[in-house]
């Protein structure tokens, strides 16, 4: 690391090898898992700030461990890509070999401090590590157009995270988060995808869209939100309100997704369903919140 970087430049750094943005929408659901955990065996959240803390820290630790390996493995493709070229693996702010230290501290560390919390937690953290870093990251990205299910899968373990540091994860309510989260991460990567299309082409990603084309990524974003439309209806412990807002979203999200077939188009379409993707996600993840608090 240079000794000329100044502390604006490092923090900007900082934030673009943990991608701050993925982090943050990461952690949250585990926020989420926590909360639910603690209303459904009528624990005291307050009681449990202590344990909360170490779930929040650690989870957001192995994420970030995660992450940066992520950025230290794919720093070849972040070089070609347009929107990573700013990345500090690729302008050398940052040292390749500084980051993969970085990335192994915090993620044994994360691991253990969840180890802390609980065992379940602890394993669901790995088994979300282990996804992102060695089955997506290493193995498929470049190869299969289904490493965004194995990449979806990492992702939706974080609601467990956060359930199981309270309560055995055997429960209907954090195994339909899961499911929340994976079928959602779906169409919000295939729309990230489309819209970077060229740039993923250029680093050899096999993205969806890039092998297969547009038609077919619609049809594929399709299925993977009506996927959704059943999941509400598991959660009646959270009441009329819960399922009817959580169905309005989910059909409103459909008919954005149908109107695709009859537009021209393609990369504005995209555009729409990745913002709505980012709506979803942060009502579907408050909501239960509120509604509790409620």
């Amino acid at each position: 690391m240079s000794s000329k970087t100044t502390t604006p430049s490092l923090l900007s750094d900082l934030k673009l090898l943990f991608k701050a943005r993925v982090l943050i929408a990461n952690v949250m659901p585990v926020l989420t898992g926590f909360w639910l955990a603690s209303f459904f065996t009528q624990s005291s959240l307050f009681s449990n700030w202590g344990l909360l803390l170490l779930t929040l820290v650690g989870s957001t630790l192995v994420m970030s461990g995660a992450l940066a390996l992520n950025n230290w493995y794919d720093v070849d493709i972040d070089t070609i890509m347009e929107r990573t070229k700013q990345r500090p693996t690729v302008t050398g702010h940052i040292s390749l070999h500084v980051v993969l230290v970085i990335g192994i501290v915090l993620s044994v560390a994360g691991i253990g401090l969840l180890l802390v919390a609980s065992i379940e937690s602890a394993i669901y953290a790995f088994v979300g590590w282990f996804t992102y870093v060695i089955l997506y990251t290493m193995w498929a990205k470049r190869r299969y157009t289904f490493n965004t299910i194995i990449g979806s899968i990492s992702g939706a373990v974080t609601p467990l995270i956060g359930w199981t540091a309270l309560a055995s994860g055997f429960h209907t309510v954090p195994i339909v988060y899961f499911l929340i989260l994976f079928f959602w991460q779906m169409p919000h990567t295939y729309a990230i995808a489309m819209r970077n299309y060229n740039e993923y082409r250029a680093g050899g990603v096999a993205m969806l869209p890039v092998v297969h084309g547009f038609a077919t990524t619609k049809r594929h974003i399709v299925v993977y939100v009506i996927c959704l439309l059943p999941l509400p209806f598991f959660l009646t412990q959270l009441g009329a309100a819960y399922i009817i807002i959580t169905t309005v979203m989910n059909l409103s999200w459909l008919a954005v997704c149908i109107r695709g077939f009859f537009t021209k188009d393609d990369l504005r379409w995209a555009q729409s369903i990745f913002k709505f993707s980012v709506y979803y996600l942060i009502a579907i993840f408050l909501i239960p919140i509120i509604v509790i608090i409620i």
